[in-house]
């Protein structure tokens, strides 16, 4: 067994809900090592994640999402940030309820809607007509997952990174 200290922080939520930026800033913060599983992926893989999806389509992306999130876990003390959808699957929400402090990044649709304006890189917003109801859809299937993994909550909306810091920071069990 894991003693807390030694627990990864692992921060699920929606796509442009921070986790990336967050988890960065919230590993410096702790000392710890900072892996975003999405980034790993692409370095492993050599191809961006919109290509895995043409070429594998969204079940071979989540194989490799398996795969991935279950190599990270096996190292001690560090911070991950995950994939929008990483919760989809029920081998990774077993991985994440085992040895993790689970964080939930929540945010409004509309924070949402706006973080990932620009985004070129989110496959399942690009060939979306309407990225807001896409947005809305996915949340919808997916909160409650998230709400199942998760040890804590933390509203992301309208808040600066330093706030969602020190809101986990506060969690965190000692």
């Amino acid at each position: 067994m894991v003693n807390q200290q030694n627990k990864n922080i692992v921060l699920v939520g929606p796509m442009g809900s921070g986790k990336t930026s967050v988890g960065r800033r919230l590993a410096c913060v702790l000392k710890r090592d900072f892996f975003d599983s999405d980034f790993e992926i692409v370095a492993r893989t050599g191809v961006a994640i919109d290509y895995i999806f043409d070429v594998e389509g969204e079940e071979g992306f989540r194989q490799r999402e398996i795969s991935m999130l279950s190599e990270l876990c096996d190292i001690p003390n560090i911070v991950i940030a995950t994939g929008g959808g990483i919760v989809i699957k029920a081998e990774n929400r077993e991985l994440l309820k085992q040895n993790s402090f689970v964080v939930y990044l929540s945010s409004s649709i509309q924070q949402l809607v706006t973080r990932t304006a620009k985004s070129k890189f989110r496959p399942l917003l690009e060939k979306s007509n309407n990225r807001e109801q896409t947005i809305r859809e996915l949340v919808e299937q997916r909160e409650p997952l998230y709400q199942a993994v998760a040890d804590v909550v933390i509203d992301t909306t309208g808040k600066k990174l330093y706030a969602i810091i020190n809101d986990i920071k506060k969690n965190i069990p000692k």
